[in-house]
C-alpha cells in the first residue's frame, strides 16, 4: 500500500469521485424529470433546476433534455465530465487502467454528442450511467486497496450525502446518517498517521445549511480546495 499521496493528487482524486457521482445523480434526476415533462408536468424540468439555482428554459421534452445536458449553466453534464477528465489525467498513475479508460470514454461520449449535434436520448443516458457503474466497480475490485482509493471513494460518498441533503431532505434520514458515519470512518483512516480524526457523528445536524456546513468542515481537514 502506498504510504502517502501528494495534496494535489489527493484533491484531484476526491473531486474526480465527486464529479462522477454528480454526473450519475444529475442524470438520474434528468431521467425522472424528462418522464414527468412528457406525462405529468411540463414544468418538471424547471422545478428540478430551481434546486440547482438555475433558470432552465425549454419548449418541449426534448428541449429540456438538451438544455439539461448541454445548456449554458453550472450543472451542464459535459462541463462536469470535462472537470472529471482533467482530474483523472492528473492522478492517472493511481487509477486502474480500466477505470481511467472508461472515464475518458464517458467524457468522449458527451463531447461527441455535443460537437456533432447528436440526438440526446435514453440510450445516451443509460450508456453513461453504465460506464459510471463500471468505473466504480473497477475501483472497488482492486486487489490491494490503496490510500488513493480512499480519497476517490470519499469524494463519491460526500457528493452523495450532499445530493441527499439538497434534494431529498426528510426522505432518507437513516441513509444520510449512514453516509456521515462512512465519511467519518474514511477520514479517520486518512488522518490516523498525522492528526486526530474528526469526532464521529452521533446526530446529523438539523437544518440543510447546518448539515452542509458540517459536511464541509469534515472534508476541510484533509482536502485542499
Amino acid at each position: 500500500m502506498e504510504k502517502y499521496v501528494t495534496g494535489n493528487v489527493a484533491t484531484n482524486l476526491y473531486w474526480l469521485g465527486r464529479y462522477l457521482e454528480r454526473t450519475a445523480t444529475t442524470l438520474r434526476e434528468i431521467n425522472i424529470a424528462y418522464d414527468n415533462v412528457i406525462d405529468i408536468d411540463k414544468d418538471a424540468g424547471v422545478k428540478l433546476y430551481d434546486k440547482y439555482d438555475i433558470e432552465l428554459e425549454y419548449t418541449n421534452a426534448y428541449g429540456f433534455l438538451k438544455a439539461a445536458v448541454f445548456g449554458d449553466h453550472n450543472a451542464n453534464i459535459l462541463n462536469i465530465l470535462t472537470y472529471a477528465r482533467e482530474n483523472a489525467i492528473i492522478c492517472r498513475h493511481l487509477l486502474e487502467n480500466e477505470a481511467f479508460g472508461e472515464i475518458i470514454e464517458l467524457h468522449g461520449l458527451f463531447l461527441t454528442a455535443h460537437n456533432n449535434d447528436l440526438e440526446i436520448d435514453y440510450k445516451l443516458i443509460d450508456h453513461a450511467q453504465s460506464l459510471i457503474g463500471e468505473i466504480w466497480y473497477a475501483s472497488s475490485m482492486r486487489e490491494h486497496q490503496q490510500i488513493s482509493d480512499s480519497f476517490f471513494k470519499l469524494g463519491k460518498i460526500v457528493e452523495e450525502a450532499d445530493y441527499r441533503i439538497r434534494f431529498h431532505e426528510g426522505e432518507c434520514e437513516e441513509f444520510i446518517t449512514s453516509l456521515y458515519n462512512e465519511i467519518d470512518s474514511i477520514t479517520e483512516f486518512l488522518l490516523s498517521d498525522h492528526e486526530s480524526p474528526p469526532e464521529p457523528t452521533a446526530e446529523v445536524a438539523a437544518t440543510q445549511d447546518e448539515r452542509l456546513t458540517d459536511l464541509n468542515q469534515k472534508i476541510d481537514k484533509i482536502i485542499i480546495g
